[in-house]
């Protein structure tokens, strides 16, 4: 459900159609192509936004005009007030909650004799603390859900690998990783699977206004596919972990970083 591509026919184990999907931080980049792909497959999807609000309506309507459903609603996710009384509105108005997509964050790169400590709060508030409150609000929803149920959680290469430059946000993707795994185990029982997201360098706005001549070429240079990745390929992983084709699969990270690293 592109505005590129025309919707096709879904064998059922990549079928989410009768489901219903929140993404957050999806009003742009990496968010706005999961949510258009959750779509895609049939979910009913809740596009989060926190500042952006004619970007998600935007991506609501991109959704719409493919005959899809979605609905944008904006919430902080590092307020767990906010977050609590979001997934309680979807819950009530939608009948439940099958999928969670935890994709809101931020980034400020620092080395670290310059690293500042309030900067480091932000990304710890946005990136760790969001993820637990939106998994922590939607937990017992999910359980009712059942084999149904699935949080995918968008952690980071840099969260595996390390960056410099990037301690801040690498322990924030890192502690994401460690959420997914140790999350997966307290609900397996339920049939409700838990796995993360690792992107590595992606053709995003930020990205590209980052990475341009000589950096471009340079990062290019040490990914074994010789080029960056591109969001739909991000999203199309994040609709199958979210997909009946994916039920026996939990607490694991997928990477999709080209081969940046194995």
């Amino acid at each position: 459900m592109s505005a590129e591509a025309a919707p096709r026919p879904l064998p059922p184990s990549l079928d989410l159609t009768g489901r219903v999907a929140l993404v957050t931080g999806a009003s742009r980049g990496i968010g706005r192509a999961i949510a258009i792909t959750l779509a895609e497959r049939g979910a009913s999807v809740i596009v989060n936004y926190a500042k952006s609000e004619a970007a998600a309506n935007e991506v609501c309507g991109v959704i719409a005009q493919h005959g899809g459903t979605a609905v944008a609603i904006g919430f902080d996710v590092g307020d767990d007030v906010a977050v609590d009384a979001a997934i309680k509105s979807i819950v009530e108005t939608r009948g439940g909650l099958d999928i969670l997509v935890n994709n809101a964050g931020v980034s400020i790169d620092a080395l670290m004799m310059r690293a500042r400590l309030e900067d480091f709060d932000a990304l710890l508030r946005t990136n760790l603390r969001g993820t637990f409150a939106c998994c922590k609000a939607a937990t017992r929803h999910l359980l009712k859900a059942k084999d149904k149920g699935r949080v995918i959680n968008l952690t980071s290469v840099v969260g595996e690998q390390g960056n410099a430059g990037q301690s801040m946000y690498a322990a924030t993707k890192a502690g994401v990783i460690g959420l997914t795994k140790s999350l997966a185990r307290e609900l397996a029982s339920r049939q409700v699977t838990v796995n993360a997201v690792a992107p590595g360098f992606i053709d995003t706005d930020m990205t590209q206004a980052a990475l341009q001549g000589d950096a471009r070429t340079a990062l290019v240079a040490q990914i074994p596919l010789g080029r960056v990745g591109d969001a739909r390929e991000v999203a199309e992983a994040v609709a199958w972990l979210a997909s009946p084709a994916a039920s026996y699969i939990t607490g694991h990270v997928l990477r999709i970083n080209g081969g940046l690293l194995i």
